[in-house]
């Protein structure tokens, strides 16, 4: 069966920012915020584009823009800086993504996230309203900093804080078929929590060289390619036993799904060490799937969703086993995910991508009797 399914690949298809506008260099930030362009720069944000990430560059080559060598569908999200985005997004326009185009290469760069203004809210997709000031960023301290490089702006501008600055591009997306084909949560607080609060937990080190601070936000940004074990205290893991069975309870307190990322396949792996002897119990699956005429279907045909077993924004999964536990027995529990679901490696060629093949380790439990 073939699942073609990426979180990438839709991103790329929102209206992610509202016209084509010239940005700094992220290498330019470099000088003064040392520590935070290393995190940048290792960060799924540097590295959107087809030429630095395979899975995206698999979905990518199925796409049929790509296929007739048009445009590249997915610049609003994951070429923002292009500077032929406009082009990008034309229909009879020729722009394709560019390993050779500094522009192209940035990815998700620093100034574009810095420079959006606001946030235009719509039915299918978002808009981010950029700053038309190339050297007037926002930030979230309460006081600017003075930089002989560049004016911010921290008053007046909420979306940094909220995590809304995050919603332009990771809040929803509807096909023509009138499919949410990725959807987190546009409001995306809760219990005083947010997108930028969790993915960007505030670290040791300084802001910046000019501006001496204890800690600052972290531009890693955590997620299920890189930094998980960020986000592990959002979720939590119990074990209820009974008398013949017991229960895994997997606690998702957070305002959306587990995974967001149709293509990715979450697994919960049990097993039960008695004595010498280890039994590795059924692994539970965690998958949402695309579909059209009842099979699985790239997002672009997609209609319906077939299979939808994902743990869903505050729920509380209990996954129950038929095994009696005895004194002594220790319960292992490890919950993660596989970036691609292993069914679709072959489709797409990534059978020998490790980066595809993978299996992330979220979090761990153990549980003695």
């Amino acid at each position: 069966m073939r699942y073609f399914f990426t979180l990438l690949f839709f991103l790329g298809l929102l209206q992610a920012n509202d016209a084509v506008h010239t940005f700094a260099k992220s290498e330019d930030c470099k000088s003064c915020h040392t520590q935070i362009y290393d995190e940048f720069y290792g960060s799924m944000h540097a590295n959107s584009t087809p030429q630095k990430d395979p899975i995206h560059n698999a979905i990518w080559a199925q796409h049929p823009k790509n296929l007739k060598q048009e445009q590249y569908a997915c610049g609003k999200c994951h070429t923002p800086a292009a500077d032929n985005l406009d082009k990008m997004m034309t229909n009879a326009q020729k722009a394709m993504p560019d390993a050779k185009n500094e522009t192209h290469q940035a990815g998700i760069s620093c100034a574009y996230c810095h420079r959006i203004k606001s946030i235009e809210l719509h039915k299918e997709h978002n808009t981010n309203i950029m700053t038309t000031t190339e050297k007037n960023y926002f930030g979230t301290l309460k006081e600017g900093i003075e930089s002989p490089y560049h004016g911010i702006v921290s008053e007046g501008n909420e979306h940094m804080k909220n995590g809304n600055v995050c919603i332009g591009c990771h809040s929803h997306r509807m096909n023509k078929h009138g499919l949410n084909v990725c959807s987190t949560n546009i409001d995306n607080e809760m219990d005083g929590a947010n997108c930028v609060s969790c993915h960007m937990p505030k670290i040791d080190g300084s802001v910046s060289a000019l501006n001496d601070t204890k800690v600052h936000a972290f531009h890693g940004f955590a997620g299920a390619h890189f930094h998980s074990e960020m986000l592990t205290k959002h979720v939590d893991i119990s074990l209820l036993r009974n008398i013949g069975n017991f229960i895994i309870n997997i606690d998702n307190r957070t305002s959306h799904a587990l995974l967001l990322h149709p293509l990715r396949l979450g697994v919960l792996k049990v097993s039960v060490k008695r004595g010498e002897k280890t039994t590795q119990l059924k692994d539970e699956i965690f998958v949402r799937v695309l579909g059209k005429d009842s099979k699985p279907a790239m997002p672009w045909i997609a209609d319906t969703t077939l299979k939808d077993t994902m743990i869903q924004a505050n729920e509380k999964r209990s996954v129950q086993y038929d095994f009696k536990l005895q004194q002594g027995d220790k319960v292992d529990v490890v919950l993660g995910w596989f970036l691609v679901n292993p069914k679709a490696l072959q489709s797409l060629n990534l059978e020998n991508e490790s980066v595809a093949t993978k299996f992330h380790e979220f979090k761990k439990e153990s549980f003695t009797f």
